[in-house]
């Protein structure tokens, strides 16, 4: 076969705005091109595909997008010709491929919202295509970028708990996130999300797993996991079918549509109004939403009888070529949300949660009485930055930051999340579901040898 020339890359012109086009115009498209806003003088928004009207419209009104550059599809934008540096391509994750093929070949780079693929034909195809059409995909790995992921990072990479030995994340989804995305919403089935539960939530727990140990290959995967609680057998006795319709018990229930989408503070509004939202052509009263959650919309559904069919938990355990060890710990349904993690060396451990901003780093000293030292570092970031408010504790807008830097030329962060770089950790994902659907372990490496150049 014929090898496609690599484009010459294109180097954004130092000291102007780098210009981008939004492919999708969901709530994660509007979160990177709100750099824009922040730092116009770095990013600018010139195009948008989006086949929902409302949506379309609202992100032209917000960025000055004029009507010829507001397309219905990646395809129609790309059919326009290049007139930007990058595409920001925020679609749903069964998407990825179909949308990003054109624009590769229109020769844009893109910045691809994770996972980029959702099994792995999708994901060799897409790493082929990227660098066959001589494109830059940086891939949305945002926990990258947090001062907390990437200051333990760097302890690692110097050497200050020896040789990486074992590796254990825990993920804890909370109790109203799991409902709302992961068993009412569109990412509690396989056909219509597109990824299984643990691609599409813990893509960046397995992403870390791989650049902790950057240069080593996991090789091998098992994993175990099931739909233990989220199912009709569980529903309380006389719990009805949708919560303010026909359920007795809702005032009681934990899992209340009201308390989660009414009440104040309401959580997890951007997932729950945007499709009545879109349809009304604008935003819904109180009482509509109200009758929304009554009637049609989907998230007032009862959380045990709404057809779901991802896990709710699961657990995976790798081998890299080193002979380190590794566990990844899902949970959904907690009380507190929460990412943990512990990485033990041969010479000193580190341990941390997410949320509280802070990690413990233990050093061995072998003549003291205590026989170990501690290290305390406080990772907070300032709320009065405006780089810390796109979320995932200031991780979102910094990744768009440094995906700028790099058109621009200039170095980028130890956090670079080209494609390339990212294969390991999607290939465990995928991997540890076949392994807990077969019951089995995966070898890594006779699924590396797959791949056809």
């Amino acid at each position: 076969m014929i090898q496609a020339q690599p484009k010459k890359k294109h180097t954004a012109p130092t000291g102007q705005p780098v210009t981008a086009v939004v492919i999708g115009a969901g709530n994660r498209g509007m979160v990177y091109s709100s750099y824009a806003q922040i730092r116009p003088g770095d990013l600018q928004i010139v195009g948008v595909a989006e086949p929902d009207d409302f949506r379309r419209r609202t992100a032209g009104e917000k960025f000055g997008i004029p009507p010829e550059r507001q397309f219905t599809s990646a395809e129609e934008l790309a059919a326009a010709g290049k007139f930007a540096d990058f595409a920001i391509n925020c679609t749903m994750d069964e998407l990825h491929l179909p949308t990003s093929l054109p624009l590769i070949d229109a020769g844009y780079d893109i910045l691809l919202e994770k996972p980029f693929a959702t099994n792995q034909d999708e994901m060799w195809r897409m790493a082929d295509a990227a660098q066959d059409g001589g494109v830059r995909i940086f891939i949305c790995h945002v926990l990258r970028y947090t001062p907390f992921y990437s200051a333990i990072r760097k302890r690692v990479a110097d050497g200050q708990i020896g040789e990486l030995m074992n590796l254990q994340i825990n993920e804890h989804v909370s109790y109203h996130h799991m409902a709302t995305a992961f068993v009412r919403g569109k990412w509690g089935r396989r056909d219509q999300g597109g990824s299984a539960m643990l691609m599409a939530k813990c893509c960046h727990d397995l992403d870390l797993l791989t650049w902790f140990k950057s240069g080593v290959d996991p090789t091998t995967v098992s994993s175990f996991g099931s739909l233990m609680f989220f199912r009709p057998e569980k529903a309380p006795e006389d719990a009805g079918t949708r919560c303010l319709a026909d359920c007795p018990i809702e005032q009681e229930c934990a899992y209340s549509a009201k308390k989660m989408y009414l009440d104040e503070p309401p959580r997890w509004g951007f997932y729950t109004w945007v499709e009545a939202t879109a349809r009304a052509g604008r935003t819904l009263t109180p009482e509509e939403k109200l009758d929304s959650l009554k009637t049609d919309n989907p998230y007032g559904r009862c959380v045990w009888k709404c057809g779901n069919d991802v896990v709710d938990h699961q657990t995976v355990a790798v081998k890299f070529a080193d002979g380190a060890t590794a566990t990844l710990n899902m949970v959904g349904g907690s009380a507190r949300p929460a990412r943990c993690i512990t990485l033990i060396g041969t010479s000193g451990e580190i341990e941390g949660t997410f949320e509280d901003n802070r990690f413990v780093v233990r050093r061995i000293i072998p003549n003291s009485d205590q026989k170990w030292d501690e290290e305390v570092v406080d990772t907070s970031v300032d709320s009065n930055d405006p780089l810390n408010r796109g979320g995932h504790g200031g991780g979102d807008l910094r990744l768009v930051g440094d995906f700028i830097r790099v058109l621009r030329g200039e170095s980028h962060s130890p956090s670079c999340t080209s494609i390339e770089d990212s294969i390991n950790g999607h290939l465990l994902g995928f991997a540890a579901d076949d392994a807990m659907r077969d019951s089995t372990v995966v070898d890594l490496n006779a699924l590396r040898s797959r791949r056809v150049r």
